[in-house]
């Protein structure tokens, strides 16, 4: 069993930047993994993902030229480098991780979940 824990999130003006992180521990070996995010009375939608082999990546359009996914496999750590915050990019992010070399934008494709750290962009 994979368990992920999320830091880093926290409160920060628009135009600030943030980093989240994630530790995974347990099995890993070909895990891809990604963040999502989950604004309060809205569903939970793709961010940003990276294989197992730290690239490619995809983003959502949203978060496009701003956020930048990244991993260090040798400290199990998946990384989200967010810049230029919006308000808009107010949520609980998670973290998560799926049992394939490849990465996916669905949410349904992930089997391991982190329990989310929470970002708010003051404008």
């Amino acid at each position: 069993q994979v368990h992920l824990v999320e830091s880093g999130g926290g409160l920060a003006q628009a135009g600030c930047s943030l980093r989240l992180s994630c530790v995974a521990s347990g099995p890993q070996f070909a895990l891809a993994m990604g963040w999502f995010r989950q604004a309060p009375g809205k569903e939970r939608q793709f961010v940003a993902a990276v294989n197992w082999f730290a690239g490619p990546v995809k983003y959502a359009d949203s978060v496009q030229g701003r956020f930048t996914v990244s991993r260090d496999n040798t400290k199990n750590t998946l990384f989200l480098q967010m810049d230029s915050l919006k308000p808009e990019d107010t949520a609980l992010y998670f973290c998560a991780a799926r049992n394939n070399y490849f990465i996916s934008t669905s949410l349904g494709d992930y089997d391991y979940w982190g329990q989310g750290t929470q970002v708010t962009v003051s404008s």
